[in-house]
């Protein structure tokens, strides 16, 4: 049932327990609704209204004779109610001096720096999701050798951005020969994007030189290229973590089976960045809950995150933390944060 379809009743008294919730951990019973927000109706009633938004799917009873706690479909319609919120003028400039302090001119600093402080504000685990640099544009191509069986690819790409890839070779090759390829690969791919280079790379390869000993060089980017390039579009340190220890010291993951939770999130980081890529494409927040992500270890968790860009370069930065967690400022804080990497990074 859609929380659209709930009567005014409904939903304060929905908002009320799963404020509760997310305050205390514990479940929320009719008497301590009653006496903490003044609803202007009776406990028995509220404890009726209760009875019915746990038949409606949206409160759960998990001991007979105990209170009410929300399930996944409350906290959607409660996000979903959400108004735009600011953090507090103290909670703005931590962002500000921590965020922007130390070296400003790395990314993965500024990404790292930002994780760490939203996780101490928030009380979760801050998360950041490194670059794509699909939409970059390439500059320039350098080929190095490095040794026999090794060459490093230097991309050099708009706003001043630089890629190295290594790219394996079987057995030596002629330094006039690596000079050929890497000059056919800047006339033909220069001006291009990362993305556009991946998807086309074997067509605008074809025929580009006569046969000779580069022929061997250059068949490795027609078959490897895409492979290549897309390596050259990925951030190399991915997801970055704040500290997990806020999760530790949550109740959901105090218990052996939830601390287990938390160190299975932080151990599959490759799962984890394929689950925030898709992010970094759209605007606003973005919030799952749950059952809603496609991960199953993310499922006992809740993600907020935002993106961040600087031109076609585009991130994820946010928090996770359990679906119990204070919405409204954990939104604000990390729209606010991914405005500060935005700025930071420009």
């Amino acid at each position: 049932m859609p929380a659209t379809e709930l009567n005014e009743r409904e939903r304060r008294v929905l908002d009320a327990v799963i404020q509760t919730y997310i305050e205390t951990a514990e479940p929320a019973g009719s008497r301590t609704i009653s006496r903490r927000f003044g609803l202007g109706v009776s406990p028995a009633t509220i404890r009726n209204t209760m009875s019915d938004l746990e038949e409606k799917g949206f409160l759960f009873q998990p001991h007979t004779s105990g209170g009410r706690i929300p399930t996944e479909r409350a906290y959607r319609a409660y996000v979903d109610a959400i108004t735009d919120v600011a953090p507090s003028a103290r909670e703005v400039a931590t962002l500000a001096q921590t965020v922007a302090g130390g070296d400003q001119g790395t990314v993965e600093g500024i990404l790292r720096r930002a994780a760490q402080t939203l996780g101490v504000l928030t009380q979760e685990l801050g998360v950041a999701l490194g670059p794509r640099f699909d939409g970059a544009v390439l500059k320039r191509l350098e080929l190095l050798k490095l040794s026999s069986e090794r060459l490093l690819m230097a991309l050099t790409l708009g706003a001043g951005a630089v890629r190295t890839i290594f790219v394996e070779v079987e057995g030596p090759l002629a330094d006039r020969a690596i000079q050929a390829v890497e000059r056919v690969l800047n006339e033909r791919l220069a001006g291009l994007s990362l993305r556009e280079i991946r998807t086309t790379l074997g067509a605008r390869l074809r025929d580009a030189l006569p046969s000779g000993e580069h022929d061997r060089l250059l068949n490795i980017f027609v078959e490897e290229g895409e492979q290549l390039f897309d390596r050259a579009a990925r951030d190399d340190d991915e997801v970055v973590l704040g500290q997990a220890s806020v999760l530790a010291d949550q109740p959901e993951f105090a218990s052996g089976e939830g601390l287990k939770r938390v160190i299975a999130l932080t151990e599959t980081r490759a799962r984890l960045a394929d689950a925030l890529r898709g992010r970094a494409s759209g605007s606003g927040i973005t919030i799952t809950i749950g059952t809603e992500h496609g991960e199953p270890v993310l499922q006992p968790f809740t993600v907020v995150t935002a993106a961040y860009r600087s031109g076609p370069v585009s991130g994820v930065i946010g928090v996770i933390g359990p679906t119990r967690m204070p919405y409204d400022k954990v939104i604000a804080l990390v729209r606010h944060t991914s405005q500060l990497v935005t700025d930071l990074i420009q």
